[in-house]
Formats: structure tokens, C-alpha cells, sequence
């Protein structure tokens, strides 16, 4: 079988796999000769991309190197599986959550901004002893509780249902949400972006939490509503890897809203991911070659 992966450095990371011959194809110009039965499209790339997949003889996966696959589906031929990257980014994006809420809880964007001035912020809250709401709790979610409660931060875990737990004990279903967010310091925003989620950060959503609480966003933008976010940004603290637009212009009023921290998507694209993508890839064409389902579908 033959693979087209979207650049060199995957192509020799993920290395040989027998059976497979693995083409560069990064989604410009004519497609690979012959079939193509798995393609791995660029990591940042936009949903009109797949359209290319149409021109794929043969193709019968589509390995996103993103957790996320919001508009992605409809676009694919009819019959091709499409795989997202669930498991690459837990690490790099856990890690970028925990950054956000420091530097936000800390103060560190107000002691950048105040370079050349000696300026004391007395009281500034700790991560330690924080009550920290993890809303999305998937493979990312865990990754981030397992370096919270290290931390010593008190954790309460949500998903889209109830349900035991090994590390936290126990998940509380999203419908909870109302009793859970006004006993919240800070609230991690993991959930991926579907109709049900769109927008699910709100006025009503935000009202609801304490004076001087935190909003971590490394889910999608448009899960948090851009205009309640200015609201309440000055009440509330904001630090947002996601937005909603994105990439946000120059002169949008988020850049400027008391406390709010935007970093400009960049949670998942570190040193960590080639060689967890590399391996996921490696998995699925051998999964592939010996006749196996492939893994993280996610349009069954």
C-alpha cells in the first residue's frame, strides 16, 4: 500500500514500515501517481484542504495530526475514515494550560508590560489550594489533572457524563455545571468544538463564577463566546490559546481587555509532537497492512 504524508521530516520519522511505500504530498499541486490509501495532511492546515482528498485514488483513511477535526468530515469523500491525532498533543497541551494559568495568576503578562518599574503584586493567587474545574475530561483533560493535583490544586473533573474515575474520583456530567462553577478559581477549557458545544462559555456560563476567577481556553475559539469574554473580562481573568476570530486581528479589542492573555495558538505544535505523530502514524499503517481497523476514528 502507499501512504502520502504531508512533509519530509514525517516522512522520515516515521520511517519503514513494511509493506507500505510512503510519498510527500503536502496538499499543493497534482496529487501521488496511483493509489494513495492513507493521507496525512499538514498539521495547521484549514478544513478546505481535505477537499484535495477527492483527488486521492484509492484513499481509505485521513490521518489528522490534530486532535480536533471541527468541519473536517462533511468534506471527505464518501467511505474514507477519517482518524484524528487523540493522544500527540496530551503532554504539550497540558503543559501549555498550566503556563497560561500561572502567568495569569502570577502576574507575569502585568510584570512584562511594567519592564523598567518596580511594581509589588501583593495577594496574587496560587495554583497550590486553587479549585480548578477541568472541563473536558478526555485523554488531554487527564494529562492536565496529572500535573494539577501535584501542584496541589483541588480538582473537580467534567465531561458530557457522570462517571467513577481512577484518578479523580469521580467525573461529573456536564449538566452539573450550573452547582459546580461558582465554587471555581479557575476553569480549563478542553471540550472539543461540536453543535452542542459551540458557545457553551457564555454570559450565562461566565455569570455564574466568582469574582476574580480564571478562564483557561485550549479547546477550540468559537467554544467560548468572544463578546461575553469582554463583558466580563476585568471581573474575570482570561488566558486564551484559542479564539474566536482566529487568527485574531491587530486591532481587536481582546488584545486590550483587562486581563486577558492571548497566546496565539500554539499549545499542541512543540518538540513533543513528531515523534508521538510519527508513532501514530507507524501504528495505523501497519494496523492498515495487517487488515486491522485503524485507531481514533472519529466519523464511524
Amino acid at each position: 500500500m502507499r501512504a502520502a504524508v504531508a512533509t519530509a521530516e514525517l516522512a522520515e520519522a516515521v520511517g519503514p514500515v513494511e509493506g507500505v511505500e510512503v510519498v510527500v504530498w503536502n496538499g499543493d499541486g497534482p496529487p501521488p501517481d496511483g493509489d494513495v490509501e492513507l493521507w496525512v495532511p499538514h498539521y495547521a492546515t484549514r478544513a478546505d484542504v481535505i477537499d484535495r482528498g477527492h483527488d486521492l485514488r484509492g484513499l481509505r483513511v485521513v490521518q489528522l495530526q490534530s486532535a480536533g477535526y471541527d468541519g473536517v468530515p462533511e468534506r471527505l469523500p464518501a467511505g474514507v475514515t477519517l482518524c484524528n491525532a487523540t493522544g500527540v498533543h496530551d503532554d504539550a497541551t497540558a503543559e501549555h494550560a498550566v503556563g497560561l494559568a500561572l502567568a495569569s495568576l502570577r502576574g507575569i503578562p502585568e510584570a512584562v508590560r511594567a519592564h523598567g518599574h518596580w511594581r509589588r503584586m501583593p495577594g496574587r493567587r496560587s495554583l497550590a489550594d486553587s479549585r480548578v474545574l477541568v472541563l473536558g475530561y478526555g485523554s488531554i483533560g487527564r494529562a492536565l489533572v496529572e500535573r494539577l493535583l501535584p501542584m496541589k490544586a483541588v480538582v473537580t473533573a467534567v465531561a458530557s457524563r457522570s462517571r467513577d474515575d481512577d484518578l479523580v474520583g469521580q467525573v461529573h456530567g456536564i449538566d452539573e455545571l450550573p452547582a459546580l462553577l461558582p465554587e471555581q478559581d479557575l476553569v480549563v477549557v478542553l471540550v472539543p468544538l461540536t453543535d452542542a458545544t459551540r458557545g457553551l462559555v457564555d454570559d450565562a456560563f461566565l455569570a455564574l463564577l466568582p469574582d476574580g476567577a480564571l478562564v483557561v481556553n485550549v479547546a477550540r475559539g468559537p467554544v467560548v463566546d468572544t463578546d461575553a469574554v469582554l463583558r466580563h473580562a476585568g471581573r474575570l481573568r482570561f488566558a486564551l490559546d484559542v479564539t474566536d476570530p482566529e487568527p485574531l486581528p491587530d486591532d481587536h479589542p481582546l488584545w486590550s481587555a483587562p486581563d486577558v492573555l492571548v497566546t496565539p495558538h500554539v499549545a499542541g505544535g512543540t518538540t513533543a509532537m513528531l515523534p508521538r505523530i510519527s508513532t501514530l502514524v507507524r501504528d495505523q499503517l501497519r494496523r492498515m497492512v495487517a487488515g486491522e481497523a485503524p485507531l481514533n476514528i472519529v466519523n464511524h
